[in-house]
C-alpha cells in the first residue's frame, strides 16, 4: 500500500468518526495540495486510469483521488479536507441529478470547490458515449465477460432499452465489475475522445 493509498484509509477512517491526527500528519509529510472528491470507488479507477495512461503520477503531484462512499457524503468530506479542516484545494466529479446534494454539501461546510465537473448521467455513461456501443463490447469479449453480457441483455427487462443504457447496467450487476471496467474504459480512451467532464478535471489539476 501507497502512502497516498494509506492518507485515503485515514480520511474516510476520519469521516466515519474516527480520529483526524493521522489524515493531519500524512497530508503534511505527502504535500497533499489537492483533494478529487468522488463519488464511488469505481470513479476512482477511472481517474487513476486515465491519468497514469497520460503519463502523470497524481499522488506524486500531491494530489489524493478518493471515494467518499456516495454523493450524501460530500459536506463532510468537505469540512474536513477542505477550509475549514486540511485547507486542501478541492475539485471532482458529480452526477447531474445529484449536483444539489453538493451544492448544498459545499454551502455547508464552508468550503468552495475549485472546479466541479457534472457527468450528465454518470461517470460510466459518459464513458460508454465517449467510446461508442461498439468499442465497448470489444473491450467486454477482451475481458472475458461477452457470455455474461449476452445472457444479460437476454433478460426481459433489457428489452426497450438502448444498447448504451443496456451497457451501462451491466456495469453494474456484478461486485465489483464497475471498479473494473472503469479502469478499462479510461484506459481505452483516445486523447481527442476524453468526456469533457473528465477532460475538464484533468486540465484543472
Amino acid at each position: 500500500m501507497t502512502e497516498m493509498e494509506t492518507f485515503r484509509e485515514a480520511v474516510t477512517a476520519w469521516a466515519a468518526g474516527g480520529p483526524g491526527e493521522p489524515a493531519r500528519a500524512l497530508a503534511a509529510r505527502l504535500s497533499v495540495r489537492t483533494a478529487v472528491l468522488l463519488e464511488g470507488r469505481s470513479d476512482v479507477a477511472a481517474v487513476d486510469a486515465l491519468a497514469g495512461s497520460r503519463g502523470r503520477d497524481l499522488a506524486a503531484e500531491g494530489v489524493c483521488v478518493l471515494s467518499m462512499g456516495g454523493a450524501m457524503n460530500v459536506g463532510r468530506f468537505a469540512r474536513l479536507l477542505g477550509a475549514p479542516g486540511l485547507g486542501l484545494r478541492l475539485t471532482g466529479l458529480c452526477d447531474e441529478a445529484e449536483l444539489p446534494y453538493y451544492v448544498r454539501g459545499f454551502e455547508g461546510a464552508g468550503a468552495a470547490p475549485h472546479g466541479f465537473f457534472v457527468c450528465a448521467a454518470d461517470l460510466e455513461d459518459e464513458l460508454i458515449r465517449a467510446l461508442g456501443v461498439t468499442r465497448v463490447e470489444e473491450l467486454v469479449r477482451a475481458e472475458g465477460d461477452l457470455r455474461a453480457l449476452q445472457t444479460f441483455l437476454r433478460q426481459p427487462a433489457q428489452r426497450g432499452r438502448t444498447p448504451q443504457q443496456q451497457f451501462r447496467r451491466f456495469l453494474g450487476t456484478k461486485k465489483g465489475r464497475k471498479i473494473h471496467y472503469g479502469r478499462v474504459l479510461a484506459e481505452a480512451l483516445a486523447p481527442d475522445r476524453v468526456p469533457a467532464p473528465l477532460r475538464g478535471l484533468l486540465a484543472g489539476l
